[in-house]
């Protein structure tokens, strides 16, 4: 298995948790609202009834985003997860090595991988050998990074902060 769809496979596995989290919140918060409203029927407890009610609506809505985005990962994966050659111009399914400087000078390394969905997931490598931050293309970071080539820079400011980024790799 190439490293790429191993990434895939860690990112489908994430969402498969959060899916499973939101259902279990979800069905622990209806459960809650049905008992208050059969215990009783005083105007607190109907607030708080809905109050529950609204709150397993919220886990059953970001559960239904989930299903949706690992669909969109499946479909893309498979298409196909292109290889891309190191002059390439970074597209989606890129996994790109950068470096990243702060005002202070101070410099990290991140690797970035480019997908449909996951923006801000990090996933961890075989055997839990480092790991990559997912990046889409309506990020900022994603924005910045689709179209360019190794040994391109740019500045963003995330948080109030300007970082000058540098491509060190595409793969």
């Amino acid at each position: 298995m190439g490293i790429k769809r191993y990434f895939v496979d860690e990112l489908k596995r994430v969402y498969q948790e959060r899916i499973a989290s939101a259902g279990r919140a979800e069905a622990d918060a209806a459960l809650e609202a049905e008992e208050i409203r059969t215990a009783s029927n005083r105007r607190e407890d109907a607030k708080s009834a809905e109050l529950q009610n609204r709150l397993a609506a919220g886990h059953r809505q970001r559960r239904e985003q989930w299903v949706d985005e690992v669909d969109k990962l499946i479909a893309f994966a498979e298409r196909g997860i292109p290889d891309l050659k190191p002059a390439a111009k970074i597209a989606l399914g890129a996994l790109v090595d950068v470096q990243i400087e702060s005002e202070e000078g101070e410099a990290e390394e991140r690797t970035l991988f480019v997908l449909p969905v996951g923006a801000g997931t990090e996933v961890s490598g075989p055997g839990g050998d480092g790991f990559v931050s997912v990046v889409t293309p309506s990020s900022p970071v994603g924005r910045s990074l689709v179209g360019a080539r190794a040994g391109d820079s740019f500045e963003i400011t995330i948080e109030g902060r300007e970082r000058h980024w540098t491509i060190t790799s595409v793969g």
